[in-house]
């Protein structure tokens, strides 16, 4: 019996490498003999760069780099692919420089913090000879609209003396104009995949400042200015590019920096999860497979509204593969899961404990609860 084991990360708690071989774990205490096919998964966000190298055997690029506020830090990026007759592909996980988790939540403030990292890292692969990249934008500190990430690559952001303008969301409002005489010439040779579920737009109620900003720190005076910088960068992104993000679905992805990448970079926009199981071989290897095991944190019914599960159970429902989700909490109606693909969902807690003890134990609850739901499949099938 081959059994693929193909889970998202558990945040706070396990990489998605390390639940896959939690669960392996429990399926082998159950059966031995059981074959199976560990692929760890991310939706194209935190997670993406580490799923996409076991995936394929890539390497890690380390490379010095500005944090969200413009301390030095090592950072990576991968390379795939090296033996492609196209070139190598990089994959810029953009919260290797520019993520939440690289700052304390005191020090989170979405007016100051910055992209330009980001941009260092797609310099770095383009000195490296890359021309295609996968841009995973998930887990962004910052509201800049990309701003820095251009400014790393070339383009200056003047305000209306001429001079340049700093770095942060709360720096857009002085821009007056966007020279790209110096801009890297190398991009628009390039290929640019953008790996984001996310379709909020840049602006309004739904856009980029408001929804985003208080998870960045932002007050609510703060997400107002915010509001109003990112509609001046809007106004002169669209003058200087002819390409209007204000409304435009996806682009406020990443405090904005979705939008930087559709209005100067040759980018296209796929569904996060859809380009990291193409990449890591799932339709492949559930070709013959018997069950799918799959599983997150937390599954509800927000799950179907395009998290990772729910594209994992729609490619396991095409070929025929039933497929259990272990979570650390179930709750509410999971109904259109089980339309997409989903046979039955466990929760992996065993008994009362905090959600502190929960994330402490969550590879040992994991394994214990991939077992007992291997030993029910199997004893069905007997």
């Amino acid at each position: 019996m081959k059994v693929v084991v193909a889970p998202d990360s558990f945040k706070g708690s396990l990489s998605a490498i390390d639940a896959a071989k939690a669960i392996a774990l429990g399926l082998r205490r159950a059966a031995p003999d059981v074959l199976v096919a560990e692929v760890p998964l991310a939706d194209g966000g935190e997670g993406t760069l580490e799923c996409l190298l076991n995936a394929t055997g890539g390497t890690r690029v380390p490379c010095e780099v500005q944090d969200p506020l413009g301390r030095s830090i090592t950072a990576a990026y991968g390379r795939i692919h090296e033996d492609s007759m196209d070139g190598p592909v990089a994959v810029i996980e953009m919260a290797q420089a520019s993520g939440l988790g690289l700052i304390p939540e005191a020090l989170r403030n979405p007016l100051i913090t910055t992209t330009y990292g980001t941009g260092q890292l797609i310099r770095q692969a383009l000195d490296d000879g890359c021309r295609r990249f996968i841009l995973a934008l998930g887990g962004s500190a910052t509201n800049d609209g990309g701003a820095g990430m251009l400014q790393a690559l070339g383009i200056r952001l003047v305000n209306r003396n001429g001079e340049s303008v700093g770095y942060g969301g709360g720096q857009l409002g002085e821009i007056a104009a966007i020279h790209t005489d110096e801009w890297d010439s190398r991009i628009a040779q390039s290929e640019f995949l953008i790996a984001s579920d996310v379709l909020n737009p840049l602006l309004g109620p739904q856009g980029a400042s408001h929804v985003y900003g208080p998870q960045k720190g932002a007050s609510p005076e703060i997400v107002d200015q915010l509001e109003r910088h990112m509609t001046i960068w809007a106004d002169i992104v669209a003058s200087t590019t002819n390409v209007r993000l204000h409304g435009l679905p996806g682009a406020g992805a990443a405090g904005g920096l979705c939008g930087a990448f559709l209005a100067f970079f040759p980018a296209t926009i796929r569904p996060g999860i859809d380009v990291v199981t193409e990449y890591a071989g799932l339709e492949r290897q559930l070709a013959d497979a018997d069950l799918l095991l799959t599983g997150e944190g937390r599954l509800d019914s927000q799950t179907a509204s395009g998290k990772a599960l729910l594209g994992i159970v729609q490619i396991a429902k095409r070929h025929n593969v039933p497929a259990l989700a272990l979570a650390g909490s179930v709750s509410g109606d999971l109904s259109l899961l089980y339309e997409a693909g989903l046979t039955s969902a466990f929760s992996i807690v065993n008994g009362p404990m905090t959600l502190e003890e929960a994330m402490q134990q969550t590879g040992d609850l994991l394994a214990d609860a991939a077992e007992q739901a291997f030993r029910t499949f199997v004893a069905r099938r007997s």
